[in-house]
């Protein structure tokens, strides 16, 4: 047993989602969004340095001390697994852990409306979860993926930078690839994914122009492209697609994009205020011919009034999703301002004046 793994389990303990570890500090969990210290000695640069290398593959220190970044996956067996980053900061290294619980919630466990679950169930096509860091966009995608391995008799290819959740084949084949460790980077493992055999391919992140369109390119080849971004809301989704290749090849992106996406989910994290824990407002976006049509003509400004409008086909903008929290007390009012697009309709719900001045 590492010696680190005593901290893990205090982090599962905790209900923590992440841990830092900063030489010449204390230990800090993020507990429901909020950190808080441990209360542990602080460690020299060495100690930590020597604790944190006892889980850390050799492969992957050298490339550590050799660019000052790291990232790999890490398993405790009957806990979790943990999504683990090593940097270098100005007082010596620094780690942060991500935990990726071992059991896998499905969509109606995890309280997502249930045209997310139908996304498990499309033949083809480009569907895109996105939000801020720690939004829970890996959980979500876990959830449809685990839709999908229970009901369909398909090949699921994750390509992900580490493998955070590990789905065990039950009617599908389920392949899990890990970049840095079975393929260079996600442009070649796209490309590699294509002779494959892949039925459902899952991205784990859409970071440059040509993974963009390798992913573009499978959807529109027959197969079911699940991937993420880090994008605020739907549309800002289609505007980072179309704006990440050059001006001159913007309109042949829009066209490809339409007869592509089926759908983007964009999500955002809640503390609880009825209960322990944390909930996910979700923004989402059907490609309906009409939103196709507003794609393909640039006219992404009218996405939100398509959403607004097309509740039957599932669709719902953020507003809408924070609103109905709110009026649950669920969340705080001071939390749904601040994430709110149109801040106008939260107002009345402040006590005090917001704390964001930039917003007023």
């Amino acid at each position: 047993m590492a010696q680190i793994d005593a901290f893990f389990k205090l982090m599962n303990d905790e209900g923590a989602s992440d841990l830092h570890m900063v030489s010449d500090q204390q230990p800090v969990l993020r507990i429901r969004g909020d950190i808080e210290r441990v209360k542990f000695k602080k460690m020299s640069n060495d100690e930590l340095k020597t604790m944190l290398y006892e889980i850390c593959p050799e492969d992957k220190i050298k490339v550590f001390e050799e660019t000052g970044d790291i990232d790999f996956g890490y398993e405790i067996p009957g806990l979790a697994r943990y999504r683990c980053n090593f940097f270098q900061q100005k007082y010596g290294i620094g780690a942060v852990f991500r935990e990726i619980p071992s059991e896998i919630l499905t969509c109606e466990q995890l309280g997502l409306p249930k045209v997310i679950s139908r996304l498990a169930h499309l033949p083809k096509g480009l569907v895109l979860v996105t939000g801020p860091t720690g939004s829970g966009k890996s959980t979500t995608l876990a959830a449809i993926v685990d839709e999908a391995n229970k009901v369909r008799k398909h090949h699921i290819l994750t390509i992900e930078d580490p493998i955070e959740f590990v789905h065990k084949s039950q009617k599908c084949l389920i392949n899990h690839r890990e970049i840095g460790t079975h393929t260079k980077g996600f442009a070649q493992a796209l490309r590699g994914a294509l002779r494959e055999d892949p039925d459902i391919i899952m991205v784990g992140e859409m970071r440059d122009l040509e993974t963009i369109s390798l992913a573009m390119e499978a959807a529109m080849t027959g197969h079911l492209v699940f991937a993420t971004l880090h994008t605020l809301n739907a549309m800002k989704t289609v505007d980072r697609v179309i704006e990440i290749f050059p001006a001159t090849q913007q309109g042949q992106v829009r066209s490809t994009l339409a007869d592509a996406l089926k759908a983007v989910v964009s999500q955002t994290l809640f503390k609880r205020t009825d209960v322990k824990g944390r909930v996910a407002a979700l923004e989402i976006l059907i490609a309906t011919p009409a939103v196709r049509n507003l794609i393909r003509e640039g006219k992404t400004y009218q996405i939100l009034s398509s959403m607004q409008t097309g509740k039957k086909y599932g669709m719902q903008t953020m507003d809408d999703a924070i609103m109905n929290f709110l009026e649950k007390k669920m969340i705080s009012a001071d939390d749904a301002y601040s994430n709110s697009i149109e801040k106008a309709k939260f107002l009345k719900f402040l006590r005090k004046p917001p704390s964001d001045f930039t917003e007023v």
